[in-house]
């Protein structure tokens, strides 16, 4: 593959060689023409000549010979001890007598994976590795929603430490305080981004559901009419809550969950619970709950209509929606 700066690619070397072999061109103008030395045209046509239309194909820039290169028997071994003893390079590496950076480089080429994606007693994987996920955007919007649950401790009244100091935790009293959690249950468009989110006092299935529902109308009035797909994770609430599942009937929607461990998956609303506590929880003071809790409505809305996307362009999400009368 040619490199970003190659004044030639393979359609480039083609018509060098068709001005100076078919054209008659000289090749000095042909390369003054083309903007390279009259050195690189020759070496094209050169290359053309002994090999005809495979000549102008890109070449492997791997050498021909990497004399340093660990010895394929030494990687065989670093393989076979990995496999068979399941440790990682800091044991291997003295073992064997090799470096333990180059035993991790041996582990990264043969693509073994790491220890803690694999059973301690088999070491069959039981974890997805986070580099496989392929990054994706469903087409139109509706097509799938994101579902995640979001848990904040509380404010006291009068402000908690980020008002007051650590010292607010000072005492024993102060410790064993149960101020208790809000749960902030989001939903996210995939196409789109457009966000909506509650504060609610649970993540019990009917308290699921019924926000599921609340968040499908106000995503109607975006002009998202219709949910095809939800995604969530696997919590007991999803996975086995009847009214969730008559939530998904009464939407006419398909149920999707991630896989165990892969929370990556449902990375666009993990994103948005990140934005959602950096932008609206913890970004300025609040001295009570009751304050934060009538912050989210306006900061959603600069979020949906304000706030610029790095995925869309710079745009915010509304800019994806067809506007409703």
């Amino acid at each position: 593959m040619a490199h970003a700066n190659a004044r030639l690619n393979v359609h480039g070397r083609r018509l060098l060689v068709d001005r100076v072999r078919r054209q008659g061109w000289a090749v000095a103008h042909a390369a003054k023409a083309m903007g390279i030395s009259r050195q690189c045209a020759h070496r094209w046509v050169a290359r053309f000549d002994a090999e005809g239309q495979a000549g102008l194909s890109d070449r492997c820039s791997a050498p021909h010979s990497s004399p340093r290169r660990t010895a394929a028997s030494v990687e065989d071994a670093v393989v076979a001890a990995r496999r068979e003893h399941r440790r990682g390079q800091d044991w291997i590496g003295p073992e064997l007598g090799v470096p333990a950076r180059t035993v991790s480089r041996i582990l990264r080429r043969h693509d073994l994976p790491y220890l803690r994606d694999c059973d301690p007693l088999t070491g069959e994987v039981i974890r997805s590795s986070k580099t496989a996920a392929v990054r994706y955007e469903r087409d139109r919007p509706g097509e799938l929603v994101h579902v995640d649950v979001k848990k904040i401790g509380k404010i006291p009244d009068g402000g908690g430490w980020k008002a007051h100091g650590r010292q607010m935790g000072s005492t024993a009293a102060k410790k064993k305080a149960r101020i208790g959690y809000d749960y902030v249950h989001s939903m996210v468009d995939d196409h789109s981004r457009l966000a909506y989110s509650e504060i609610l006092p649970d993540e019990k299935g009917p308290t699921c559901a019924a926000f599921i529902l609340r968040a499908a109308e106000n995503f109607a009035t975006h002009g998202i009419t219709a949910i095809e797909r939800v995604i969530t994770d696997n919590h007991y609430s999803y996975r086995k809550s009847n009214d969730v599942k008559d939530a998904m009937t009464t939407l006419g929607a398909r149920h999707k969950f991630i896989r165990p461990h892969c929370p990556w998956q449902n990375g666009k609303v993990e994103r948005f619970n990140r934005t959602l506590a950096t932008e609206w929880a913890y970004r300025q003071v609040f001295t009570s709950n009751t304050d934060r809790a009538a912050a989210l409505a306006p900061w959603l809305k600069q979020y949906n209509t304000q706030r610029r996307h790095t995925a869309l362009g710079g745009l915010p999400p509304i800019s994806r929606l067809s506007p409703t009368s």
